[in-house]
């Protein structure tokens, strides 16, 4: 499997901003950090981190979820889905998400992201305590079963290769912050347990993290 990082000029020189992180966090009222949801294709990536953002923008909280598919529209349109492709497709929105969360934001990248090295580079971006990877555990006949978009059908009969979960391997995380078990668990029960993940690692205090929070309407 090898890696598609493009070379870096060396004529480019790495400019400090004098607004930092912690300044904009003090802004915010909250840590930036990065939620990295994984699983399978139908596992309930999409669908959690949305649930999670509405969660944390009802308290205040600066967010912005990157979706899979979305991405695949503009900054990685240009990628199929070979496992280099795969790999560079990950690393794209690794450092996308690395942005975001330099700006004091707590960013939600919903990828299939499918190989366990890929990850970990992803997460060898930032610092200790700032990627909090979740698993979306969803068996496979659950997440065929869901086929919303039709992708297994369309894969089971060949009509797409390279399909993770069919033709391509999804290595599972072999030691993730969090493991949601959404094929069985409602969406309410796997976003409460992500907000409790996050009051416990301090990237929200209380769910009452942000200044001007609006708790009405939360979750129970």
């Amino acid at each position: 499997m090898s890696d598609r990082m493009p070379p870096v000029s060396g004529n480019v020189v790495r400019h400090c901003a004098s607004v930092t992180r912690a300044s904009r966090e003090a802004q915010n009222g909250h840590r930036g950090g990065i939620l990295w949801f994984t699983g399978l294709s139908g596992a309930g990536k999409s669908t959690l981190a949305h649930a999670v953002e509405e969660e944390l923008h009802r308290m205040g909280c600066r967010t912005f979820v990157l979706d899979g598919d979305n991405v695949r529209h503009g900054l990685c349109g240009d990628l199929g889905f070979s496992a280099p492709d795969r790999i560079e497709n990950i690393r794209r929105v690794g450092e996308m998400a690395k942005l975001f969360m330099e700006a004091g934001v707590i960013v939600l990248v919903a990828l299939i992201s499918p190989f366990r090295a890929a990850r970990e580079k992803a997460r060898g971006m930032v610092g200790h305590g700032d990627f909090i990877e979740i698993y979306c555990d969803s068996p496979l006949e659950v997440c065929e079963a869901r086929d919303v978009k039709g992708m297994y059908k369309k894969a089971r009969a060949g009509q797409i290769a390279q399909f993770t979960g069919i033709s391509s391997p999804y290595e599972i995380p072999a030691d993730a912050e969090l493991v949601v078990h959404a094929g069985v668990e409602t969406v309410e029960a796997c976003a409460r347990k992500v907000l409790a993940e996050l009051e416990m690692r301090g990237l929200i205090a209380n769910r009452t993290c942000c200044r001007n929070a609006n708790t009405s309407g939360r979750m129970p």
